[in-house]
C-alpha cells in the first residue's frame, strides 16, 4: 500500500504517520508538507532513515507538486490545513486558501489519476456549539469561526466529489486532539510549558466552555480503521468520550504540575467561542473503535513529553 500524507510534519499527521509505519511493515509513506510554522520536520527526525517513507516540502495548492506524486499513491488522506481559530480570526486569507483551495487541488488530482481512497481530516467545530445532546454525522453544519467555516467548505466540496465523480471520499471529524508534537499555541501545550516557564496561563472568559478531548494515538487508530473499514460516501465522528470544561482541565494541568490557581489568567472571551463541542460517536464504534488511552493518564503522558522534550517546544516559543 501507498499513501500520500498531506500536512505530515504537523502535530496529527506526523504522529499518524509514525503511527502507519509502526503498524504497517509493507507500507509506504509520501508526506508532502509546507513546512509552515505548525510543520516541522523535526517531528518525524526518527523515520528519516526509513526506506518506506520519504518527505517531499510543497503545498497542496501547487497542482504541478500534487500531480507528480499522486500517481505513485493509492490513498490520500489530507491532513493539510490551517487550524488555530484564533489566527484565523486574524488572518482568514490563509484559511480560505489552504483549507478550501487546497482540498479542491487535491480531489482534482485524486479523480484524475483514480485513487482507490481519499480521506479528508475535519473537525467537530463544523458542527457549531451544542448546549445539550451530542452531534451525529447528520447534524446541520453551523461553523462559527473562519477556521471552521473553511473546513465545512472543505468537507462539502469533498462531499461533491462523491456525489458528482463517484471520488471514494470518507470524511472523518475528530474532537479536540492532544498528546505530543502539537504546536504550542493550542491550549494544552501552551499551558504545560508556560507552567514550565513560570508563566500563567491564559484562560478564556468564564472557564466554563466545554471540550471533548481526544488524545493523537486513539484518532490515529480512528483514522487507519475508516482507511480499511470504513464505507466510500460516509463520514464518521471520532470523539474521545472525554468532555470537560476548560476550567476544569485548567485545574487539572495545574495539579499535575504542582500549580496553583493564582497562575491562571483570565482574559477576554475570543470572538464566535463556542461554547460546547459534543459528539455523538456510535457510528464509528460499529466499525470496531474504541478509545484506548484514559484521558487522565494520557494528560500526563503528555504532560511528561513536553517536560522531557523542551529542546522541541523552546525554540518555537521565541
Amino acid at each position: 500500500m501507498k499513501i500520500l500524507i498531506t500536512g505530515g510534519c504537523g502535530f496529527i499527521g506526523s504522529n499518524f504517520i509514525r503511527y502507519m509505519l509502526d503498524k504497517y511493515h509493507d507500507y509506504r509513506i509520501f508526506n508532502l508538507d509546507k513546512l509552515t510554522y505548525a510543520g516541522k520536520g523535526d517531528n518525524l527526525k526518527d523515520k528519516e532513515s526509513n526506506r518506506r517513507y520519504k518527505f517531499i516540502q510543497g503545498d497542496i495548492c501547487d497542482a504541478k507538486i500534487v500531480d507528480k506524486i499522486i500517481p505513485n499513491c493509492e490513498i490520500i488522506v489530507n491532513f493539510a490545513a490551517e487550524s488555530h481559530v484564533d489566527r484565523s480570526i486574524l488572518y482568514p486569507d490563509d484559511f480560505v486558501r489552504t483549507n478550501v483551495f487546497g482540498t479542491h487541488v487535491l480531489l482534482e488530482a485524486a479523480k484524475r489519476h483514480n485513487v482507490s481512497r481519499y480521506i479528508q481530516i475535519g473537525t467537530d467545530e463544523v458542527y457549531g456549539s451544542i448546549l445539550s445532546g451530542s452531534f451525529t454525522e447528520k447534524s446541520q453544519l453551523s461553523p462559527n469561526s473562519p477556521y471552521s467555516a473553511t473546513k465545512a467548505s472543505a468537507d462539502l466540496l469533498a462531499r461533491s466529489y462523491f456525489v458528482t465523480h463517484n471520488l471514494p471520499v470518507i470524511i472523518t471529524r475528530s474532537s479536540n486532539n492532544y498528546g505530543p508534537y502539537q504546536y504550542p499555541e493550542k491550549a494544552i501545550p501552551l499551558f504545560i510549558t508556560n507552567l514550565l516557564e513560570g508563566k500563567k496561563v491564559p484562560l478564556y472568559g468564564d472557564g466554563l466552555n466545554v471540550r471533548d478531548w481526544l488524545y493523537v494515538l486513539d484518532n490515529c487508530a480512528a483514522i487507519d480503521l475508516v482507511i480499511h473499514k470504513g464505507k466510500i460516501g460516509e463520514v464518521y465522528n471520532i470523539g474521545g468520550g472525554s468532555e470537560v470544561t476548560n476550567l476544569r482541565l485548567t485545574r487539572l494541568i495545574l495539579k499535575k504540575m504542582g500549580k496553583g490557581k493564582e497562575f491562571i489568567n483570565y482574559v477576554t472571551d475570543r470572538l464566535g467561542h463556542d461554547r460546547r463541542y459534543s459528539l455523538n460517536c456510535d457510528k464509528i464504534k460499529k466499525i470496531g473503535f474504541r478509545p484506548r488511552y484514559d484521558f487522565n493518564k494520557a494528560l500526563d503522558f503528555t504532560v511528561l513529553w513536553y517536560e522531557n522534550n523542551k529542546s522541541w517546544w523552546k525554540k518555537l516559543k521565541k
